[in-house]
């Protein structure tokens, strides 16, 4: 190990402080390492701070706008149904604004003062691979010094994919981060792509008042999610208002005095939408760009992606690449398992990840949550499978609650019964997925899920008659077969 009295020389050196890279450095000194990580963010106030896209402009301000917009929507729609009359209620969105803003502050102080804790030392500007795991670092006002590594991992994030067909213009024209920052709602809100990101997004601003159009190029509503799900959840959306146009490729924009004029194509031809703002999110490319000097031979593929083998090392010794920027989904928990892995790897000890029952969420409302393959995945690879399903409609809680749209959906293997995956739309099932997830790790079948015993009345019992509707015992629908 490096000896704690050279500054310049650390067991490991991360590049990035995201949800990868930060996880991973506290990791790493929790290990014994002496540990460096080396981060570029600047705040709103131009002051460094860690957290990378998720803390700042990503995860946790959106879902802090999701959670106000959502209780503003709630006093105007869904109160009067639970006997609550509320009147004169008004909307200030730059207290919401401000509330945002305090959660991210206190969860990036968060992050410095565990740093601070742990011994990681924190290396404000920007980090470059160089030759033999040395890296580079070039602070905020230009100065340049050099670390020396035994080990280097890599965490440079992603940022927003830019199209030439709507070129960004502050204030009119952003990408998700700038959608965070809005400071009046657009009375007409135009989103270009109605993935995960757009939807969020465009379920923000529709709760708050904007009228959204949201286009979408792919003729597949949501195609990364379980097919019936998707369904349900498109006819969920648009029946709250979301207007989603499908095969909807954009071709130009003009911004102007009465707004931005989108122009598309789809089957129909061509067409033209004026909005007062447009949201450009149809996705994400890794932070690789100048990440490794040229001499240092990084192998990436053709959309800048480090590759990495299963434990996340590179092509070059001693140097690993996580979340992102490498294989896989896009997901800030992803990125921090990846990083614990990669320090205990490090460390000297065993650590893999599975990355087949890795848990997606989309926090519109209703939630969407998965976890493992889809229905028809499994049918294109010619796998038999037993489908059970269960509705939160008969759920109690649900119906209590007054939230009884969706279902929960549980595939298993026709032959030995496990659990090959498992799908939700409804309310929470960002929580409810983590049992599917600890039930696919443990390799469980869906008779386990049937025969634990689940509090009623409780969401999670509609996992468990999902779980019994597989074997056509489910107890509070009828059931397609009896056993």
């Amino acid at each position: 190990m490096s000896k704690q009295g050279d500054a310049k020389k650390y067991d490991v050196v991360i590049i990035g402080a995201g949800p990868g890279g930060y996880v991973a450095a506290i990791r790493c000194a929790q290990l014994g390492l002496k540990t460096a990580c080396v981060d570029r963010w600047l705040g709103v106030d131009g002051n460094p701070v860690l957290g990378g896209t998720c803390l700042n402009v990503g995860c946790i301000p959106s879902k802090a706008l999701l959670e106000s917009s959502g209780r503003y929507d709630d006093i105007n729609h869904s109160f009067a149904d639970h006997g609550i009359t509320a009147s004169g209620v008004k909307l200030d969105l730059a207290k919401m604004m401000s509330r945002k803003d305090k959660v991210v502050n206190d969860l990036t102080q968060g992050i410095a003062g565990l740093f601070k804790a742990n011994g990681v030392m924190w290396l404000q500007g920007s980090g470059k691979l160089l030759p033999k795991q040395q890296v580079q670092v070039t602070a905020h006002d230009g100065k340049e010094s050099v670390l020396d590594a035994t080990h280097v991992i890599l965490a440079p994030g992603s940022s927003s994919v830019e199209i030439g067909a709507a070129p960004l213009e502050e204030g009119v024209i952003v990408d998700s981060s700038g959608a965070l920052t809005f400071d009046e709602v657009p009375k007409r809100l135009g989103v270009i792509g109605a993935g995960v990101i757009g939807l969020e997004l465009g379920s923000v601003w529709r709760r708050l008042g904007s009228e959204v159009v949201l286009l979408e190029a792919q003729d597949t509503f949501l195609g990364v999610a379980d097919e019936q799900i998707a369904k349900e959840a498109l006819r969920q959306f648009k029946r709250q208002g979301l207007d989603i146009r499908l095969g909807a490729r954009v071709v130009s924009c003009e911004s102007g005095k009465k707004g931005v004029a989108v122009n598309y194509q789809d089957g129909k031809g061509d067409h033209t939408e004026t909005v007062d703002k447009l949201i450009v999110a149809v996705g994400r490319r890794p932070n690789t760009q100048g990440l490794a000097a040229d001499e240092v031979g990084l192998l990436l593929d053709e959309w800048g992606f480090v590759h990495v083998n299963d434990q996340c090392r590179t092509n070059q010794p001693s140097v690993y690449a996580i979340g992102d920027a490498v294989r896989g989904p896009m997901l800030a928990h992803k990125g921090s398992e990846e990083g614990m892995m990669v320090a205990e790897v490090i460390a000297g000890q065993k650590a893999e990840m599975n990355y087949d029952i890795i848990p997606s969420v989309i926090y519109t409302h209703p939630e969407i949550a998965w976890a493992g393959v889809t229905e028809q995945a499994l049918r294109a690879a010619g796998t038999e499978y037993n489908v059970g399903s269960f509705p939160f409609a008969a759920s109690g809680r649900a119906r209590a609650a007054g939230d009884s749209s969706g279902m929960v959906k549980v595939i298993a293997d026709a032959n030995t019964d496990r659990v090959l995956g498992v799908h939700i739309i409804g309310a929470h099932c960002s929580e409810l997925i983590a049992q599917a997830v600890i039930a696919m790790e443990m390799g469980a079948s869906s008779e386990d899920l049937a025969m634990t015993v689940f509090a009623h009345p409780t969401l999670s019992e509609s996992v468990h008659e999902a779980a019994l509707a597989v074997d056509g015992r489910a107890i509070h629908v009828p059931n397609k077969k009896k056993r």
